[in-house]
């Protein structure tokens, strides 16, 4: 294939529009999150991946596990994790088990904050689909997220 290839310039226009698309809604999130509650996008996620850990078995993520949820390196991710615990929103603690792990919770202060802000998340996701839905270009993407169905 040549680079003048049709496919390979309507893969790229593809994968254009998805990052369009995409930056488009987490720009629209953040502002809305930032506004409402004082969170960027990053805390809100690495709240939300946080909060659905439980105590039962695997129910602890290694940063490893939290980084790639949140689309972020680990140290990037340590970072965050320094940042919210730092405004009392999680709490670390060494793994029973295995004392080189750590454990990263979400604290009484941080679900209260997440309960709070979901809806703010929730409304401007929806108000930036609806708006990418009326671009020609993006309205294919728009329709395959609505139609998405993740397993739990």
């Amino acid at each position: 294939m040549t680079a003048t290839d049709p496919a390979l310039t309507a893969l790229a226009q593809g994968w254009c529009a998805l990052s369009l698309l995409h930056g488009r809604i987490e720009a629209h999130i953040e502002r809305a999150l930032q506004t409402g509650h004082d969170l960027s996008v990053r805390e809100y996620s690495l709240l939300d991946v946080l909060s659905r850990q439980h105590s039962g078995e695997g129910g602890h993520l290694q940063m490893k596990q939290v980084a790639d949820a949140v689309v972020l390196s680990q140290s990037a991710t340590t970072r965050l994790v320094t940042r919210l615990e730092d405004r009392g929103l999680l709490s670390r603690y060494l793994c029973p088990t295995d004392r080189r792990g750590i454990y990263t919770d979400v604290t009484e202060a941080g679900l209260a904050l997440l309960d709070e802000a979901r809806p703010t998340n929730d409304k401007a996701l929806r108000q930036a689909l609806d708006e990418a839905a009326t671009n020609p270009e993006l309205a294919p993407l728009v329709r395959a997220v609505e139609t998405l169905h993740v397993p739990a």
